[in-house]
């Protein structure tokens, strides 16, 4: 396994720059994740990388090899596709076999590496079965075998679950994870899922217009978002502006349209002058509904509930807009129309760069 490192990589296509200065370090062994929306430049990222890009400017090592200009079957990384690319006129055992085959492995070696592979990815026996055979869950394992069965020093993952149904997603999140780390193997793994993102990564970067917004572990990322792009982009969230007044052991005084609110900075190398402009974020779940006034409340009226059996998710109108508050295991439903008081905690309020 090898670690990947990224310099300031620059792609351009034309005059539109998909990458703008990229820096980042994938440790050996770490499940890397590339979050961002469409044509925030992670796919883009991911291929300069595998050796399918080459970037306009920048370098890029696996471990203290600088492999920018090498060709991708040189850089000893295997690729696993949104579409899973399997011959469908080849067995299984065949699909998996090819890339051995390309590189001369004798063949008593390759029918042993085959099935190394068919039970690292739970499918021990299916060798002769034909692809149509298989359900898109099982397809999707035949093609993680193949990109397994040359003994990758990285794996390298675009969006593979995303043309597979919810169960069977939730059920290869554990399958990819599981493998990375049973075969010590360094993971980047490219989606636009952040439930995907949260439930897998060792450490992930949210990307936006080419550049890296931020990077850090999941919690942190989600607990401690430093801008409201990121914020907005890793679960749901609730955000706002105010006004900083002033910083009292470690949280930071605002001011809102709703009145005063105490939280603590996203960005702990950021500190808002006094009379700032801020953004305010909360999560929905932050919010508890409480009929008493306190610190950290705001007053406001339900305009609307959703019953999600274990939780109910309101939105409740408020002087700094509309609040998206989820109670869990709810005791009392507060009807459309009801005039209800919301509060949360100094730690759950995270202030913002404008």
């Amino acid at each position: 396994m090898d670690s990947i490192r990224s310099e300031s990589i620059v792609k351009s296509f034309g005059k539109v720059r998909a990458l703008d200065g990229v820096s980042l370090t994938v440790g050996q062994g770490e499940l890397f994740f590339l979050l961002g929306a469409s044509g925030c430049g992670k796919t883009t990222l991911l291929r300069c990388i595998a050796g399918l890009e080459t970037p306009t400017s920048g370098r890029i090592f696996f471990g203290d090899r600088e492999v920018t200009d090498m060709p991708p079957h040189k850089r000893e990384a295997a690729l696993v596709f949104q579409s899973y690319a399997l011959w469908p006129h080849l067995t299984v055992a065949q699909n998996i076999a090819f890339g051995l085959e390309e590189r001369k492995v004798p063949k008593a070696e390759i029918r042993q590496r085959v099935e190394e592979a068919l039970e690292m990815v739970k499918l021990p026996g299916f060798g002769g079965r034909s692809i149509d055979q298989m359900s898109g869950g099982q397809q999707q394992r035949v093609s993680l075998a193949r990109a397994l069965v040359v003994k990758p020093k990285c794996l390298l993952l675009d969006e593979p679950l995303s043309n597979l149904d919810a169960q069977l997603r939730i059920e290869m999140r554990r399958e990819i994870r599981r493998i990375v780390k049973e075969n010590g193997l360094t993971g980047i793994y490219v989606t636009h899922d952040q439930e995907e993102a949260l439930a897998m990564a060792d450490r992930m970067a949210v990307l936006d217009h080419g550049k890296i917004g931020q990077i850090g572990t999941p919690e942190e990322i989600y607990r401690s978002p430093h801008t409201a792009h990121v914020a907005g982009f890793i679960g749901e969230t609730n955000i706002f502006s105010g006004e900083a007044v002033e910083q009292q052991a470690g949280y930071c005084i605002t001011k809102t349209d709703a009145g005063a609110l105490i939280g603590r900075m996203g960005d702990p190398s950021w500190s808002p002058s006094s009379g700032e402009r801020v953004n305010i974020s909360i999560r929905p779940e932050a919010w508890r509904l409480k009929q008493v006034d306190g610190e950290n409340t705001l007053a406001g009226t339900v305009i609307d509930r959703t019953y999600l059996g274990q939780r109910i998710q309101y939105q409740i109108g408020t002087a700094v807009g509309r609040q998206q508050v989820v109670e869990m295991n709810p005791q009392v439903m507060h009807e459309p129309g009801a005039h209800v008081s919301i509060s949360c905690r100094h730690a759950d309020v995270v202030i913002l760069k404008p």
